[in-house]
């Protein structure tokens, strides 16, 4: 009997299920203007995003050129931004900027085109033409809307986020060489970095990879070249404690300095500093980084916060 009644009971569902289906998929099919707006809508305001985008997609051929024509365009975008197509969406609003430049849904439009292009970027370990496309439309909104508009501290914060990933990307890169204990190239890469954005949030870390490379360029050089090339690591050891005097790299490159004077017959200090071995400034190094990671994760999560306020 139970069998029975729940055999029943599926079979009304897969009924209602069906007609629910056949009945959306006539609407889809009708030329019935406003029954179909109605009903995207409708689907809109339940949440129903997918079938409200295909509505309004539906829709936007029928009031091409009428009164609903703003209105049904920027509620296709939305319904796929809403639905996470964030790829969809960002055509969407484009074209619709593009038709609707002083509609009352501009604004609005172009922020979440704007986000849109925010979500579409990648890790820093990927190819970052995203990053630079949505840095430049960010930048763009920022300059056309008053600094009071309550989304520019969402602005700020993506715009923060993706310099973040620029930063990085461009640190990485140079610190390949260093891995590769290619120094000579390291320095002149690292350099580089700094050259191209003196304001690189990585700017201390730089400056330290900078003073180790020449330094062990220095170190494995011939006897005839140390002489100059430990000079080229004294450069850039004052360059580095003049700006970082509290750095916790300070106290390996006090070290490497000291060596180095060793080595330009300048030093007359004890050698107990001289022993201490790399081994044990690469376990601080390691420790120095875990808790920058944790940082930079706590960081970006209160990002991605604000930036979801802002909208």
């Amino acid at each position: 009997m139970k069998r029975i009644e729940l055999t029943i009971v599926l079979l009304a569902a897969a009924v209602v299920a069906f007609s629910c289906k056949s009945q959306y998929e006539a609407l889809l099919n009708s030329n019935d203007v406003d029954a179909k707006y109605d009903a995207a809508m409708d689907y809109f305001n339940q949440g129903k995003f997918n079938k409200a985008a295909q509505l309004f997609e539906s829709l936007s051929v029928l009031t091409n050129g009428t009164e609903r024509d703003d209105t049904v365009q920027y509620y296709w975008g939305l319904s796929n931004y809403r639905y996470k197509d964030y790829y969809t969406a960002e055509t969407n609003f484009t074209k619709f900027l593009e038709n609707f430049p002083r509609s009352p849904f501009s604004e609005e439009a172009r922020f979440l085109r704007i986000d849109c292009l925010y979500r579409a970027t990648l890790r820093w370990e990927l190819d970052q033409a995203p990053t630079r496309a949505a840095m430049a439309s960010i930048q763009q909104y920022m300059t056309e809307y008053p600094a009071n508009n309550p989304r520019m501290e969402a602005c700020l914060k993506m715009m923060a986020d993706l310099d973040e990933r620029l930063d990085r990307k461009a640190f990485e890169n140079a610190k390949l060489y260093y891995r590769m204990e290619d120094y000579k190239a390291s320095r002149v890469a690292f350099r580089n970095v700094l050259k191209d954005d003196s304001d690189n949030i990585y700017r201390e870390d730089i400056l330290y990879y900078t003073a180790m490379s020449s330094y062990r360029f220095a170190h494995m050089s011939v006897a005839a070249k140390q002489k100059e090339r430990y000079l080229t690591f004294v450069d850039d050891y004052f360059n580095f404690v003049g700006e970082y005097p509290e750095s916790a790299y300070k106290r390996e490159l006090d070290v490497m300095y000291k060596r180095s004077q060793k080595a330009l017959g300048r030093w007359s200090g004890s050698d107990d500093d001289l022993d201490i071995k790399d081994k044990e400034f690469e376990k601080e190094r390691k420790q120095l980084d875990k808790a920058a990671k944790k940082m930079k994760k706590a960081e970006s999560k209160k990002n991605e916060t604000a930036a979801g306020k802002g909208k």
